[in-house]
């Protein structure tokens, strides 16, 4: 999956953007009550560990 597409998949449950940060972007999850780091490359493959905490974090 792509950064760009686990954003919209963000986007769609409730997730929203915070701030930017070096490297990443911080979102925050309502479902959670958690800040959570994404990588800003939106046209790179994230690593199936990356999206699997990603998608933790964020209640998916």
């Amino acid at each position: 999956m792509k950064v760009s597409e686990m954003k919209r998949l963000l986007k769609k449950n409730g997730c929203y953007f915070v701030r930017h940060l070096r490297g990443h972007e911080d979102w925050y999850s309502p479902v959670t009550h958690r800040h959570f780091l994404i990588p800003r490359h939106d046209s790179h493959e994230l690593g199936t560990g990356i999206e699997n905490a990603i998608r933790k974090q964020a209640g998916l």
